[in-house]
């Protein structure tokens, strides 16, 4: 036992060495200096002194290694190093890992203001090795900058001497190769190594799958593998096996594959293989589940074997199962007891001794007619009844009549089951010979239906033609078929006529009726049952009941008719008046277009989420990090991982705990209405998970966030062409929920959702809201308080509170003026008040910089006073989509210096520097303030330095976006500082 224990723990001890060695990721590398036996003979500017100089040096090890070293006096002037070219073979990303030594400022003898203990490091792509002392040029741009490197230990003067070691990562990588370049700007240090490498993951076998090594060029890059051998992928189209390999050179999670083992193999080693069965084990499918030793009375003498078959003398029947026990016939039964009633014969036994091993065990009779002795015995024929059958019995039991008259036969019972069609010996029995009497009456016949009343039958049957016999008397057997076999349904009746009259019976109801007829031996058997009905009857209707039926019939359809119409005259009044606002729960559309359903009309709210979205098992779930925060609680990114589909990233919000059943069904009441729409515009519900704590509402994941932001994040960043696509998206999705008669009543940038590939979806359907009264700034404000400023707002629907698709224009006029501007704000810091005094004025707003003018034009559109006089958004994305064929009338922009003439909403005043002040109000004047900290420790402090500034300096702050370039050097023009260097421009 104690040998065993260990080999088990030896075996789980393998598996669990060979799981760790395959997830741990793989490094290639691609440069080490540590491992080169020459000069490095890296480039280097040389304009200046002191310089990196290439010396030999000591690694952690005390290891001879090739090194750089510099130590500046100052930093005044930048020293660059650069490397060879490095190939990055199949690799998009790769790390760079670091170790040097840096000198402490206070420490050097030469202290200068402008020491630093940083160092940048920068990389340049290219195809050919091409590159010279001169190119390309020792500057940010062209070269890629990936970080500002702070050394974590200082050395200092008697202190301990320690090496700093760091990772960074460059990419995505395009081209054949790279070169590293290291900027030292005041920095006093030895470059000791320099290791570049890439990660993948490693080749991997896991749930009888194989994936090959990977080499990660995304975030999750998808590999596909195959089934290891002996094992197959069901179905007749099946995928290949599928993992994602993680940007660290891990495999994310479980892989995605249905491999299973062929029949006759079983998997082992943890999913790793399959092995075969062994000799007398068997594996029927292909599919999870171990070899199983062969079943009962079977064999098997090779392995790999999908089925066992039976030893000699057993079977298995056509519907067994291959894994189930063979099995033999039964032997015969036991003990036949016959009971003879003149010409019938009741046969009873006893069960056999073995039944073989089977639980199908059935009972046959053979009956066979013997006229006299010496006479071969024939077959009874058809003359002979027998109840309940004469093959296929369930129990020990059989009556037999029609028999002949002091005849003999012999009668032999057969105990069957399911294999003894099978067998060649036949079936086992025991016989038994038996002689009727000379008396037997027969069964009587023809019976049937002479009258009926609604409680009355007269019922005849045929007489006998039997002359051996005579019949005494006839006895009816007559029940309520509905209740069938209930004791107080059936009632008897004594006749000595074939005739009868059945009366006191229920009206309109059938009933079953036997006859049998008795004589000097006794009473007969019933004959077949037949089935009557008293009236009234379809069959025996009068002419003037059906009249009145069709009258009555014709009547009521014309009553009908008569309702409908008044009522479709009313649907079609209260359509044609009613106004789409919050309180429409269901608007009726012909041609069956599709139409929202206000989830508040439900009786229950509750049922509208359960038929609007799905329930999402917890488990399937994995919260990954906090995102931001809503009305109700968290928002959350996470993975949804659902049995038989991709994993993908989601967003999750929560309801946070202590909520009320109301804030329960108000939170839920989004994913009712969201969960009604499908379109590649609107975001798209995954589910909700309601069976546990917290509640959540699943959603698409979108990666860039909400567009305002991410347009203020990336100002100037895209072409007229780009963010009309984005426009048009919108208008798309609007245009779907228009047509369904949803009102969206808070469409803004802010609610608008972007994902890596730049589409542009519509978001946040939650509750309605109303206007807050007694507020010097008015807003409209949900039932839960969240505010939804009025400048987004139409004006029918702030005065009025009519909120139809055409208030949903006039918002997704505002929306494009959001877009155009680059996430600015409408109205600028206008009041509310302002802002609804002005547009009752007829004023509206101006074209945003270089805004094109048939997109203002649009914009004016989508502003019209009367709401009717608005395009509707199926006429919007035509226009939009008329703009994208043809690029060139986005070319034609308002003239310069054109704006508006109200001067509330001239937000433009000319810049000076009198104006602006310092650099600080300037940057944020033109909402460049993300730069403030740049300029000042550069120098720039104050406004007449500006004069000086061009491309390169520029680059030198870290302003590398060609939009912000522009807007920066256009604003100190406007300033009217003469530029006396000027720079160009990267477009």
């Amino acid at each position: 036992m104690e040998l065993f224990s260990r080999n088990v723990c030896a075996l789980w001890i393998m598996v669990l060495l060979e799981f760790l060695l395959e997830t741990v990721a793989d490094e290639e590398v691609l440069m080490n200096t540590k491992t080169e036996t020459s000069d490095l003979k890296w480039t280097t500017n040389s304009g200046s002194k002191p310089e990196w100089e290439e010396i030999s040096g000591l690694d952690e090890e005390s290891n001879s290694v090739r090194t750089y070293q510099i130590c500046q006096v100052d930093g005044s002037s930048s020293h660059w190093l650069r490397s060879k070219l490095i190939e990055r073979r199949e690799a998009s990303q790769v790390y760079v890992e670091l170790m040097f030594t840096m000198i402490e400022c206070s420490s050097r003898t030469t202290h200068h203001r402008s020491c630093k203990e940083t160092f940048n490091l920068y990389y340049y792509e290219s195809d050919t090795d091409d590159a010279t002392a001169t190119h390309p040029a020792w500057m940010e741009n062209p070269y890629t900058k990936v970080d500002t490197v702070a050394a974590d230990f200082l050395l200092r003067k008697g202190g301990e001497k320690k090496f700093n070691v760091k990772t960074l990562r460059l990419g995505p990588l395009t081209k054949r190769g790279f070169y590293l370049a290291f900027q030292a700007q005041g920095a006093c240090m030895a470059l000791l190594s320099v290791r570049v490498f890439f990660k993948k993951c490693p080749a991997l076998t896991r749930s009888l799958s194989v994936f090959p090594e990977t080499v990660p060029r995304s975030l999750v890059q998808e590999a596909v593998g195959q089934c290891v051998a002996n094992a197959v992928q069901p179905g007749p189209n099946p995928r290949p096996p599928k993992m994602f390999c993680g940007e660290d050179g891990q495999w994310v999670d479980q892989p995605t594959t249905t491999c299973t083992c062929l029949p006759g193999f079983e998997a082992s080693h943890g999913d790793m293989e399959c092995r075969v069965c062994p000799v007398g084990h068997f594996k029927m499918g292909s599919g999870p589940g171990p070899c199983s030793v062969c079943p009962d009375s079977s064999h098997t003498g090779e392995t790999g074997s999908a089925s066992c078959g039976c030893r000699p003398g057993f079977y298995r029947a056509p519907s067994d199962s291959p894994d189930t026990p063979c099995t033999r016939p039964p032997s015969s039964p036991r003990s036949p007891v016959p009971q003879v009633n003149d010409t019938s014969l009741t046969l009873e036994w006893s069960e056999p001794l073995d039944s073989g091993g089977r639980s199908d065990l059935t009972y046959s009779v053979e009956c066979r007619m013997c006229p006299a002795p010496g006479v071969p015995c024939a077959p009874c024929g058809d003359g002979v009844n027998y109840r309940p059958s004469q093959t296929g019995i369930q129990g020990r039991r059989v009556s037999i009549w029609g028999l002949r008259p002091h005849t003999t036969y012999s009668f032999t019972v057969m105990a069957l089951n399911g294999v003894s069609p099978l067998t060649v010996l036949g079936p086992a029995g025991d016989t038994i010979n038996i002689t009727t009497s000379p008396n037997v009456p027969v069964l009587v016949s023809g019976l049937r239906k002479i009258a009926a009343t609604e409680s009355s039958l007269t019922l005849h049957w045929n007489t006998p033609t039997q002359s051996h016999y005579r019949i005494l008397q006839y006895q009816l057997r007559y029940c309520e078929k509905e209740r069938g076999s209930e004791e107080n349904s059936c009632h008897y009746m004594e006749s000595n006529l074939n005739e009868v009259v059945l009366s006191d019976l229920r009206r309109a109801t059938q009933y079953e009726v036997q006859v049998r007829a008795r004589t000097l031996t006794g009473y007969g058997s019933f004959g077949q049952a037949v089935v009557f009905r008293t009236l009234p009857d379809d069959d025996s209707s009068s002419p003037l009941l059906v009249t009145g039926i069709l009258i009555a019939t014709g009547m009521l359809l014309l009553i009908i008719v008569i309702a409908a119409a008044i009522c479709c005259i009313r649907k079609q009044s209260h359509f044609k008046n009613s106004e789409m606002s919050d309180k429409n729960g269901q608007y009726l559309m012909g041609h069956g277009v599709k139409v929202y359903i206000d989830p508040f009309t439900y009786e229950d709210p509750n049922e509208a989420v359960r038929e609007f979205a799905k329930e999402i098992d917890v488990s399937c779930v994995k919260i990954e990090e906090v995102i931001g925060a809503g009305e109700f609680g968290e928002v959350c990114r996470g993975r949804l991982r659902i049995p038989g589909k991709k994993e993908n990233y989601v967003a999750i919000k929560t309801l946070k705990g202590g909520y009320t059943d109301k804030q329960r069904r108000d939170f839920l009441s989004e994913a009712s209405i969201m969960g009604q729409f499908q379109h590649p515009n609107i975001i798209h519900l995954e589910g909700i998970i309601t069976a546990s704590t917290p509640v959540m509402i699943l959603t698409e994941f979108m990666e860039n966030g909400a567009l305002d932001s991410f347009l203020r994040l990336n100002d100037g960043q895209f072409t007229p062409i780009q963010l009309v696509g984005m426009l048009r998206g919108i208008a798309s999705g609007m245009k779907y929920l228009s047509e369904m008669s949803y009102v969206h009543r808070d469409l803004a940038a802010r609610n608008i959702l972007v994902n890596s590939n730049l589409v542009c979806k519509v978001s946040d359907f939650g509750l309605s809201r109303f206007l807050q009264e007694n507020s010097s700034d008015p807003t409209y404000t949900s039932s839960l308080g969240g505010k939804i400023p009025i400048r987004w707002t139409s004006p029918e629907a702030i005065a009025f509170r009519k909120f139809t698709s055409a208030s949903d224009v006039w918002s997704y006029g505002i929306v494009m003026w959001e877009v155009m501007s680059f996430g600015e704000r409408p109205y600028w810091d206008m009041s509310n008040q302002d802002v609804i005094n002005a547009i009752e004025q007829d004023y509206r707003l101006p074209p945003p910089p270089d805004c094109p003018t048939h997109l203002h034009q649009l914009m004016l559109d989508c502003w019209q006073k009367e709401r009717t006089a608005r395009p509707r958004f199926s006429n919007i994305v035509s226009a939009l989509d008329k703009l994208i064929r043809n690029p060139a009338s986005l070319k034609i922009t308002a003239q310069e210096g054109a704006g508006p003439s109200h001067p509330l909403l001239d937000q433009r005043s000319p810049l000076t520097p009198a104006s602006c002040g310092t650099v600080s109000d300037w940057l944020r004047a033109i909402k460049m303030e993300r730069y403030e900290e740049s300029f000042l420790q550069e120098g720039y402090t104050s406004m007449q330095l500006l004069a000086h500034i061009t491309t390169e300096d520029l680059l030198r702050l870290g302003i590398t976006l060609a939009g912000h370039q522009k807007k920066i050097l256009s604003s100190i023009e406007a300033l009217g500082i003469q530029n006396q260097t000027p720079g160009s421009v990267l477009y």
